[in-house]
């Protein structure tokens, strides 16, 4: 037995009772007798800065708004990397990437097969998880086994047939599978073997959420877990014509702006929040929510239903489509600074969570696995090995013990992030550079822009913030990137300073034009809807 059933088991017998002793009684008043059903919103690649109750002045969010303003807003909640695949493992196993050894996005490369990506790079990144262990006792599977009926719809990427949703407690999938984009673009038809198209044009968010709309009005009389992963705002960037011309006309109102893009470090990043396609496709997920918060409301299941909507890591302000800015955070996804993992974070727990919450306590993809468990009243997993933490005594107006929050990359990915390990332990945050050795440390409340390296000035702290790390990353076994001997720095030279010109210019150019008048992706608008005149 991984734990003990009987929680599960009292509370199916309560609800049974109220059933058979009030039949004719409207779900709405029976569904406080049995454990809370959790809807749980998983977005790909959102920025923090990507809602407009976040602070954005262009994107428009008014369901996940209310939704955030149904519950508690984290404003210091993380990702558990600035990449997906290990921030979703740890998602639903509670550990840190480390220990579940997916540390990148599954499919990147590693050892020398990363010399391919003719980067030049001076390290090759370490091997790692290719699929979610089987021997991780998911969220999903300590629910089922509790009881609940479990759904997963959308985007999966923990590895390939043999471990896909259904190979870890999810008794439902549709549209979960090895892919990380979706093949095929997010209007039908589509390539998915777990999700077939539908007609012509229809838009793969929204048959996500009508997927899990339908599943929890199959499910309302019984507990459920509805894990709806979206592959949205994920590249290929695409939405109809009426969003992208509803979005160009707001940033010509707005005032477009003459440039959008600095060089930090190793590739261009995006400043400014104007991109039309990417702004139509915000919208799109946001609609998406609303069919989902529909549903509740309409059976009746609000009051006993945990919501909970997050990111798996920050928005691509760099690589991929270079579709938003973090601001005032700095980078964005694949990076090691604040921009790449710090993410929307709201938990909405009716009789838990007073409406209108807000905690600064820093807050972490792992914390996810034994809060759900704790809300859920079911035990945590004694085989499931967790580094993450209940943030239940938050969500009551409480607070958890001081603890350092530790992420570990030793990759390259596709945005210009670097090898790096990073530890936070209040308002600090160190992070330590694979390559050459060096250490910068941030004051994050004084300093959310990361502007001001402060390691030398407080060499003190930076030495035992570091010390603390290399502790960390021993005990739970971290994975390190090993130099190459046939680096050519002269050739990685080039690399950057073409990204800084070249480049540059190109993105310039590129993303002015999707806001011209006559902007035309393709013949079809991706098949989207008939072009109009």
């Amino acid at each position: 037995m991984r734990f003990s059933p009987l929680p599960a088991c009292l509370y199916a017998l309560s609800w049974l009772c109220a059933v058979v002793g009030c039949a004719a009684t409207p779900v709405a008043e029976n569904v406080a007798e049995r454990p809370p059903n959790i809807v749980f919103i998983l977005a790909d690649d959102l920025g923090w800065n990507d809602l407009s109750n976040e602070g954005s002045a262009y994107y428009e969010t008014p369901h996940i708004d209310r939704l955030a303003a149904g519950g508690m807003k984290f404003t210091r909640g993380y990702a558990a990397c600035q990449v997906c695949s290990p921030s979703r493992a740890s998602i639903l196993t509670g550990a840190y990437p480390t220990r579940h050894g997916i540390t990148t996005f599954i499919g990147d490369r590693s050892g020398e097969a990363w010399r391919t990506r003719n980067r030049h790079d001076s390290h090759l990144p370490p091997e790692y998880a290719r699929n979610l262990p089987a021997e991780e006792i998911t969220l999903a599977e300590a629910l089922r086994d509790a009881g609940y009926a479990t759904f997963f719809a959308g985007k999966w990427h923990l590895g390939s047939e043999g471990s896909w949703p259904t190979d870890h407690g999810f008794a439902i999938n549709k549209g979960g599978w090895d892919g990380g984009s979706p093949r095929g673009g997010f209007f039908a038809p589509w390539n998915n073997p777990n999700l077939p198209s539908g007609p012509d044009g229809e838009s793969l968010t929204l048959r996500l959420a009508n997927e899990t709309a339908s599943f929890i009005e199959a499910n309302r009389d019984k507990p459920f877990l509805a894990y709806l992963s979206f592959y949205t705002v994920h590249s290929p960037i695409q939405t109809t014509p009426e969003l992208w011309k509803k979005y160009r006309d707001k940033a010509e109102a707005m005032g477009l702006a003459d440039k959008r893009f600095i060089f930090d470090r190793r590739l261009g990043v995006r400043q400014v929040q104007d991109c039309p396609v990417y702004a139509g496709m915000v919208e799109t997920m946001d609609d998406a929510v609303g069919i989902v918060l529909a549903k509740l409301e309409e059976l009746g299941l609000e009051e006993n239903t945990i919501v909970c909507f997050t990111s798996d890591n920050g928005g691509v302000s760099s690589g991929d489509a270079f579709s938003t800015s973090n601001l005032p955070l700095r980078g964005g996804k694949g990076r090691q600074w604040e921009g790449g993992i710090r993410e929307p974070f709201y938990i909405k727990a009716p009789r838990v969570v007073e409406p209108g919450s807000t905690s600064d306590t820093p807050v972490h993809g792992i914390d996810w696995y034994p809060t759900l468990l704790e809300l859920a009243r079911v035990n945590v997993p004694v085989e499931q090995t967790v580094d993450g933490v209940s943030l239940v005594p938050l969500l009551r107006g409480r607070r958890i013990a001081d603890r350092p929050l530790f992420w570990h990359y030793p990759h390259y990915g596709n945005q210009g992030g670097e090898p790096s390990s990073i530890i936070m332990r209040g308002r600090w945050k160190l992070i330590h550079y694979h390559e050459d050795g060096r250490d910068e440390l941030y004051d994050i409340v004084a300093d959310i822009g990361e502007q001001e390296d402060l390691a030398q000035q407080e060499a003190a702290r930076a030495g035992e913030l570091r010390r603390e790390l290399d502790a960390w990353l021993k005990a739970t076994g971290a994975t390190m990137p090993t130099a190459d001997p046939k680096f050519d720095s002269a050739k990685r030279a080039a690399v950057w300073e073409r990204r800084a010109t070249r480049g540059l210019q190109g993105l310039e150019s590129y993303h002015a034009r999707m806001l011209e008048k006559d902007y035309q992706p393709n013949a079809d608008w991706w098949g989207s809807a008939p072009v109009r005149d």
